[in-house]
């Protein structure tokens, strides 16, 4: 009988393959599949970053290990975009180039806190944040979301849970799953807080860039006296890019914690893909005006789906933004992995059971509208309105 490491053993396999298999056993009967499972963009890279892949990948250039902190080239210029974005002064030193946006986070989890520590996570929450977190054996702590708040975090909520010894909160804005979007001035109250009680605050921003307003600042944490001691901030280029499969993240902090970050990565990776980070470092000044359109076409898939939804009364949008929208099901006593697994099957409408989102979220569904166009998310009207569980 083989022992593995139990801290990674009672973890839950991997969801969203579960999920895809249901998929598998629809038939047709309404229609073609509706995928709304997968946060990723449904639409294509640019041709010129497919083409700078490409060049990057054939070339000699790019064969050997790299710097660990991130090509120059890269971290320049998303310390420039960062800094245009935040009205702040980032600089090439505040960044470090991972492989992806989980490996941001493990980074970032491993470089505060060690086993037997705490870290504080919302819930609902990220899954792969809290199953991170549960395999480097860090105790997690759960402030409670309210959905007639919106699922915005509470300033008082937060205050409560805050206590000696938390390491760390961590928070996604926009959300995933629900797709709530916190205000600057909640961001800065609970950064407040955190800094009051020598907790660091991380916040993930993976979907930032789907924010309405290109403009605004989402918020001026970069701006506060002392938040390289503080404050850490992660980033995935995979949804503005459209390029998941070559899963290059960044986190944003102060150079004393990218120093401490290196020594992780050196052993994780050693670098994240070097070929992906030359195209990127060349897409970002190159490609802001189809970043834009893009915004607008999920600004547009959002408005649809919000449209769709006050069309049904007993399917419930709790909360929306970026790429999701987080729905109350109309089935109150029926676990909501058995809904989106019959969703799946009877409808061919593919989405993740708020179950996966932490205790409690049995009541909601997570709609990852993103990966389909508006026609397509138009039609999802007509799949839940006569939906109805079999025996039920």
């Amino acid at each position: 009988m083989p022992h593995f490491n139990p801290l990674v053993e009672k973890l839950s396999p991997p969801p969203v393959p579960s999920v895809l298999a249901w998929a598998k056993a629809y038939d047709g009967a309404k229609g073609p599949l509706i995928d709304l499972s997968q946060a990723v963009p449904g639409y294509p890279p640019h041709p010129d970053m497919l083409k700078w892949l490409g060049e990057a990948a054939a070339s000699t250039e790019y064969t050997g290990y790299g710097a660990i902190e991130g090509e120059p080239e890269l971290r320049t210029a998303y310390a420039e975009q960062v800094a245009a974005l935040y009205d702040a002064a980032i600089t090439a030193d505040n960044i470090h180039i991972t492989s992806g946006c989980n490996q941001a986070f493990i980074a970032a989890a491993t470089a505060i806190a060690r086993a037997g520590d705490t870290v504080l996570m919302t819930n609902p929450y990220y899954f792969n944040q809290e199953t991170t977190l549960a395999m480097l054996g860090i105790n997690v702590e759960l402030a409670p979301l309210d959905a007639g708040a919106g699922f915005l975090p509470e300033v008082d909520t937060v205050a409560s849970a805050l206590r000696p010894g938390i390491r760390a909160l961590t928070l996604v804005s926009p959300n995933n799953p629900t797709g709530a979007v916190y205000p600057p001035e909640l961001l800065q109250r609970i950064y407040e807080l955190c800094r009051a009680n020598g907790t660091w605050l991380i916040l993930d921003e993976t979907y930032r860039d789907f924010l309405p307003d290109a403009v605004a600042a989402p918020h001026g944490l970069f701006r506060a006296q002392w938040w390289q001691d503080g404050f850490i901030a992660l980033y995935s280029f995979s949804k503005s890019f459209c390029i998941p499969g070559h899963r290059l993240g960044a986190i944003t902090a102060g150079p004393a914690f990218i120093a401490q970050v290196a020594k992780i990565m050196d052993n994780l990776q050693i670098c994240a893909p070097r070929s992906a980070q030359a195209a990127v470092a060349r897409a970002i000044p190159a490609l802001t005006d189809w970043r834009l359109a893009n915004r607008a076409e999920i600004a547009a898939r959002a408005n649809a789906m919000r449209d769709v939804m006050s069309r049904l009364p007993q399917w419930k949008l709790q909360a929306a933004g970026a790429y999701f929208a987080y729905i109350r099901h109309p089935f109150p006593d029926i676990d909501s992995q058995f809904v989106a697994e019959k969703l799946a099957k009877l409808a061919g409408v593919i989405c993740l059971p708020g179950d996966y989102f932490g205790e409690g979220q049995e009541n909601y569904l997570r709609f990852a509208f993103a990966n389909a166009d508006v026609p397509t998310i138009l039609k999802l009207e007509e799949r839940l309105v006569g939906f109805a569980l079999p025996g039920i």
